[in-house]
């Protein structure tokens, strides 16, 4: 599959919905994760990230315009010892509590499905990034409706055991604008990761629809140690 330029596919899409992106670095040493969520209601739009541990949560931009917080206020990144989990939706908190019994990722999202918004039925996207002893490798999951019937979920994981410099992969809950929303089809995109963190997030967050956006967390995890930088932007400052 062609490897495909991150900016250039964000801005020929104007809604993908929300998105996860994990890689390396083009230098090898970083493993590389971007999160955005963007929205078209009012209620969807009121949010921004906010740093929550290690990890983020959503929060309401202004309480008092909240109208349902479900499916929108969610931990999207946790931390589990050398895992860091990333997903679109409370997901994050079932495989934080099921790896950290000792389940796999793959196992731990069988009790999961695609999202109860019909007639979107927005798929559940998930990933992992082990980094341990100079060691990384990651993996994907898309829980998604059999082609809008909810009466079926299909489950696909996908593992990258050997991550290439200056590649990563994208995963989307949408193929564009749509009522119903569209979901995503196919693998993850292979996509070219470039420059340094603040690069990187500024490229990201510029392509992306700018009536659209909403808030974007980008982290580089330098492979040979743990430790990590993190950015994050949210259109509500």
């Amino acid at each position: 599959m062609k490897i495909r330029n991150l900016s250039e596919e964000l801005k020929k899409n104007a809604y993908p919905g929300r998105g996860i992106v994990v890689g390396r670095s083009a230098d090898g040493s970083k493993a590389v994760t971007a999160y955005f969520i963007m929205g078209r209601s009012e209620n969807s739009r009121n949010r921004v990230f906010v740093a929550d541990g290690e990890g983020i949560r959503t929060q309401a931009y202004d309480e008092s315009k909240m109208e349902d917080p479900s499916l929108i206020i969610y931990a999207p990144v946790r931390v589990l010892k050398h895992h860091t989990i990333v997903t679109n939706g409370d997901q994050t908190d079932t495989i934080y509590e099921k790896m950290s019994r000792d389940e796999s990722f793959e196992e731990s999202l069988r009790s999961r499905e695609f999202e109860p918004d019909a007639p979107n039925y927005t798929p559940r996207i998930s990933a992992v990034m082990n980094v341990k002893n100079g060691s990384y490798d990651y993996m994907m999951s898309i829980l998604k409706s059999n082609n809008g019937d909810p009466s079926e979920c299909l489950r696909f994981t996908y593992s990258y055991s050997a991550p290439k410099a200056g590649e990563g992969h994208f995963i989307h809950t949408y193929m564009g604008d749509g009522n119903p929303l569209p979901s995503f089809e196919g693998e993850p995109e292979p996509v070219e990761l470039d420059g340094d963190i603040d690069t990187f997030t500024q490229n990201v967050w510029e392509s992306l629809n700018a009536d659209n956006k909403v808030s974007l967390f980008v982290r580089y995890i330098d492979i040979a140690t743990g430790e990590y930088e993190t950015r994050i932007v949210n259109k509500h400052n």
